[in-house]
């Protein structure tokens, strides 16, 4: 294959990820059970942490599956061309999450959308994330938290399990992650973030 034909197979790999990740789950519940604008309560994100808020565990649920499945659907399907075409899908997944043109370049912070990416490239990566994950949210309460530790520490962990090159693009993707959080940084240092469950 040659160079310029890789280079389009490779923004093709990110493009086709781009608008599976650029689906709104979060925000299509909500409305089909009734709910309304899921952006007009809590933190105002459309990912399953702010679907918790309206009380419904079942809709939370649903909307977290299916944001990490949209990023794992994009990594295997990709993968059956390689490698790199895999990696360049969960690039495109990950940032169709975050900045949906069909909500203006406005979309969730990433989480879910992370792990099913790490799902499709390295599954172990993904269950130490979540078992991380959930230490920290037992421990404290706030899911921005555990995010915030559990997404850290991924690039270390690819790199242990022997993918410095995955290690290299969850570079890319924590720090974006991160960049998403910034307002829960603020809360947290201020000591006035939500807590997990908590409505409004």
């Amino acid at each position: 294959m040659s160079d310029e034909a890789n280079l389009l197979y490779l923004l093709a790999a990110l493009l086709f990820g781009y608008l599976l990740g650029s689906v709104p789950f979060g925000l299509i519940f909500t409305r089909m059970a009734g709910l309304g604008d899921v952006r007009k309560i809590g933190s105002g994100n459309i990912g399953a942490t702010n679907v918790l808020r309206t009380g419904r565990k079942g809709l939370a649920a649903a909307t977290l599956v299916a944001d990490a499945l949209k990023g794992t659907a994009a990594v295997v399907v990709a993968a059956q061309w390689g490698p790199q075409f895999a990696t360049a899908a969960a690039l495109g997944a990950f940032l169709g999450h975050l900045f949906p043109v069909w909500l203006g370049f406005k979309g969730g912070k990433g989480v879910a959308t992370f792990i099913g990416v790490l799902i499709g490239l390295k599954p172990l990566a993904a269950l130490i994330f979540c078992l991380i994950w959930l230490g920290v949210a037992f421990a404290s309460k706030y899911s921005s938290l555990s995010a915030l530790v559990a997404s850290a520490a991924t690039p270390v962990v690819l790199w242990l399990l022997g993918e410095p090159g995955m290690a290299g693009i969850a570079v890319i993707l924590v720090a974006l992650l991160w960049w998403k959080h910034g307002q829960n940084i603020s809360r947290l240092l201020a000591g006035t973030e939500g807590k997990i469950g908590q409505k409004g």
